[in-house]
């Protein structure tokens, strides 16, 4: 898979990873200063979105913790590709992550281009970011936290389990992953398919 332009890629550490975000480019990107996000919002911005209540989830903080807690020599890269505030997760009921699409692959301006080399034409989507085994499925799934609305899952009665982490602050960018997303889950010709949705606005008000 081609990497997006280092110039680029670049600018999202930048934006993403450090606190020298402008109002200017965050409206280029039809992105919006990331504000704090209690239940009803995360739900409320969720509706708008088409996630199902019973499957929306809050990132624990400890995800963050966890991430800057390892050897950044060992794994500087698998720790800032998790860190990204837009990803989709697909992993096999083995819990063995398949595919990793996350926004600073994906390129494109003004908009993300989730769907560069037709990726999400096959389910599961085609190879963007590097897998890794930094997160098993088993750890991913200790980091979300359900809401009220939540219904309880059993990722051992999937074959396919999906763990998206969304947010308000993209915006549009966040609408088109998603809508990427769910409209490959209609892909899915054979065995369960599950997607949970993990909002994590709120890991990202202090680096702004």
């Amino acid at each position: 898979m081609k990497r997006i332009p280092l110039s680029l890629s670049l600018l999202f550490v930048a934006c993403f990873a450090l606190t020298s975000c402008k109002q200017v480019f965050l409206g280029l990107y039809g992105m919006k200063m990331p504000k704090e996000m209690s239940e009803k919002r995360i739900l409320r911005a969720g509706k708008k979105y088409h996630i199902p209540p019973e499957d929306s989830y809050q990132l624990d903080s400890t995800y963050r913790t966890y991430l800057f807690s390892l050897d950044t020599s060992k794994f500087k890269h698998q720790i800032k590709n998790h860190y990204q505030p837009l990803q989709a997760l697909y992993y096999t009921k083995s819990g063995i992550l398949e595919s990793f699409q996350i926004n600073c692959y994906a390129g494109g301006f003004p908009n993300l281009k989730w769907n560069r080399n037709e990726i999400f034409e096959v389910f599961p989507p085609k190879q963007q970011a590097p897998v890794d085994s930094l997160l098993s499925l088993k750890s991913q799934i200790q980091f979300l936290i359900p809401l009220s609305t939540t219904a309880q899952i059993d990722p051992g009665k999937t074959d396919y389990f999906v763990i998206v982490h969304w947010n308000r602050f993209m915006g549009r960018q966040t609408r088109r992953l998603l809508r990427y997303v769910q409209k490959n889950a209609r892909l899915t010709t054979e065995g369960q398919l599950k997607i949970v949705y993990a909002n994590n606005d709120n890991h990202f008000l202090k680096d702004f």
